[in-house]
């Protein structure tokens, strides 16, 4: 993806430099493998796909004025937060060429669909920080938007891309579903761990005034009095007007006993067993075992 822009290729060098593990595309190659076999329109799915979600990175760091993004400055941070969006648009326009070089309308739907789902997200999410405080099923409806959408539009589009059958699709987004939600819930739960080295540091999303599931449950069970105390504790830590590191021993070892980490672990692999079963349609393949191992992965992964 090149352009005669020497800046936009500059722009474009660095943010490919700093791809993460492409799941994605592979989720894309992966579910057409498993029903039908890997296409020409799988190929351009798997990239007009990682490009939406680049681009919805790179606008959503904008959108949330992050300064880092896998362990280095966001564009916006090292560029500027014109130079940011103006990069963005340009990939999601090359996103609307590769689609229209598929020249499939189930597969066009499946990305506009997300596209909207993605924005609908983000904008549930900022109207939630607004307050801080969400529900459980507030938690759930963003996450599905934010993340679980997208990792079924790949597995989907995966299977409309070599004409699985319609059982065969269904099964695929089903389990991309359930595989994005566990692996939100398990980034979710590495912000109350001790380890180093996750790619983000602990306690950011409610530096971010951003309440997940661990806390959410934790606050739920707790007696109204104390449960008020974290509130503000967590709040004034999204304002910087306590010391971080009293704040947020205080908050996590809340959540360590009410057992929010455990809550959110049990949904996760609730949401991993819904995940096998939905490929149970399919025989036992290499693309099989490969989807159950990347499953296995999002559950387990250290980082």
């Amino acid at each position: 993806m090149r352009s005669e822009n020497p800046l936009l290729n500059e722009v474009l060098d660095y943010i490919r430099a700093k791809s993460g593990k492409q799941l994605r595309p592979l989720l894309v190659l992966l579910a057409a493998e498993v029903s039908r076999g890997v296409t020409d329109k799988t190929v351009r799915s798997a990239v007009a796909l990682e490009l939406l979600h680049t681009a919805s990175l790179v606008h959503d760091d904008v959108v949330d004025d992050s300064p880092m993004r896998r362990g280095a400055k966001a564009v916006h941070a090292k560029w500027s937060n014109k130079v940011a969006v103006l990069v963005g648009d340009f990939m999601l326009a090359r996103v609307i060429n590769v689609i229209a070089e598929i020249r499939n309308i189930s597969i066009l739907n499946i990305v506009s669909k997300l596209g909207s789902a993605l924005s609908s997200g983000e904008l549930l999410q900022l109207h939630a920080n607004s307050s801080m405080w969400i529900s459980e099923q507030q938690y759930f409806k963003i996450i599905d938007q934010k993340t679980a959408q997208l990792f079924a539009a790949c597995t989907e589009a995966g299977a409309e891309s070599c004409l699985a059958t319609m059982r065969q699709t269904t099964a695929l987004r089903e389990f991309g579903r359930h595989l994005g939600i566990c692996f939100q819930l398990k980034d979710d739960i590495f912000d109350y761990s001790d380890a180093e080295d996750l790619g983000k540091p602990t306690m950011s999303d409610i530096r971010d005034g951003k309440a997940t599931l661990p806390l959410i449950i934790s606050l739920q069970r707790a007696n109204p009095d104390e449960a008020e105390q974290i509130r503000q504790t967590a709040e004034d830590l999204s304002r910087g007007i306590l010391n971080a590191a009293d704040a947020e021993q205080e908050i996590k070892s809340f959540v360590l006993r009410y057992e929010g980490v455990r809550y959110a672990n049990a949904r996760m692999h609730e949401h991993k067993k819904s995940a096998i079963e939905a490929l149970s349609v399919f025989r036992d393949s290499p693309a099989k075992t490969a989807l159950l191992s990347l499953l296995e992965y999002a559950v387990n992964r250290d980082h």
